[in-house]
């Protein structure tokens, strides 16, 4: 554990950078050192965005996932397949929790019922410019029938929703093909714990 906390950081101004569908801030900032004293002011910009929800469903009588493909400006100039596999997510309005938004992407993205939410972590996708956390989680869905073209009009998606084996899944991930930290994370923890999810569930592993 840190010996540090947010007493140890002084704000000495915060501005607007830019503000659109996402928010950047300027921050001017020093904080107390680890050998002691404080250091010099700093400045930072900050990207300000909702906090995220994604959602691995795993169909634990079939053992396979579902997995939704759409485009990614973020990877258009460092990739050349921007169409991400990814899980299904959300971000989080103000008056909502993370499980409904968890439920209300699974069927807008996937036309999916969650049936049990299994959260597996809360982390920072990218602490060092951003103060977006992401809500993990686990879901138990009945696969049959996913699949197909999903997503909302008025909101610009075009998402393929596809089912997958959980091994399939996996060497995907492990050969590069699933290259999104979130889905990564979620494939991980599934490796780790689909035999106690099927076992739970009372089918066959």
């Amino acid at each position: 554990m840190s010996i540090f906390s947010r007493n140890d950081v002084e704000i000495i101004r915060r501005e607007p950078g830019f503000k659109g569908f996402y928010r950047l801030d300027v921050l001017t900032l020093r904080h107390r050192l680890f050998n002691g004293g404080w250091g010099p002011e700093l400045r930072r910009e900050l990207f300000v965005r909702p906090d995220a929800v994604c959602v691995l469903p795993y169909d634990p009588w079939e053992d396979q996932v579902v997995l939704i493909e759409q485009i990614r400006i973020g990877a258009l100039e460092k990739s050349d397949r921007p169409w991400l596999l990814e899980l299904v997510a959300g971000l989080i309005d103000k008056d909502e929790s993370p499980e409904e938004v968890a439920h209300r992407e699974a069927q807008e993205e996937a036309g999916l019922t969650l049936r049990e939410l299994l959260p597996i972590t809360r982390y920072f996708p990218s602490p060092g410019g951003s103060d977006e956390q992401v809500h993990l989680y686990c879901a138990l869905v009945d696969s049959r029938g996913a699949g197909g073209i999903h997503g909302l009009l008025e909101e610009g998606e075009d998402i393929r929703v596809s089912c997958w084996s959980r091994l399939d899944a996996i060497d995907a991930m492990q050969q590069g093909l699933i290259d999104n930290a979130a889905s990564i994370i979620a494939l991980q923890w599934l490796t780790m714990n689909a035999e106690r999810l099927q076992a739970q569930a009372g089918a066959q592993s």
